[in-house]
């Protein structure tokens, strides 16, 4: 497979797999630390650095709404739910193995 194709490919995944997580607001983003180590919120940090790798001009707002389909406080007023006790133990638990982009800003 030639690098043109397999870009193209990798980025129709992607946009099905950004699409699929905007559908599910249901699921947290401290549920998808806990379980797989990295959530939305790397998700757009990958972004941003991708974008500065490649020279491109990508704001932090630019990234959230990418991957969020929303500003970040709209998200978060609609439908953040605060994390349980049980919930932040486990991302406690777990920090070792989440993404080492996690925690940039």
């Amino acid at each position: 497979m030639d690098d043109t194709t397999r870009t193209q490919l990798e980025a129709a995944a992607w946009r099905s797999f950004v699409a699929h997580l905007q559908k599910r607001t249901d699921v947290q983003n401290i549920d998808l630390m806990n379980l797989s180590g990295f959530c939305r919120n790397c998700l757009y940090k990958w972004l941003l650095a991708a974008a500065e790798t490649h020279g491109a001009e990508l704001s932090k707002e630019q990234a959230v709404e990418m991957v969020y389909g929303m500003t970040h406080d709209e998200w978060k007023t609609t439908f953040q739910k605060k994390a349980s006790d049980e919930q932040l133990r486990l991302f406690e638990e777990t920090k070792p193995l989440h993404s080492d982009i996690s925690g940039h800003k």
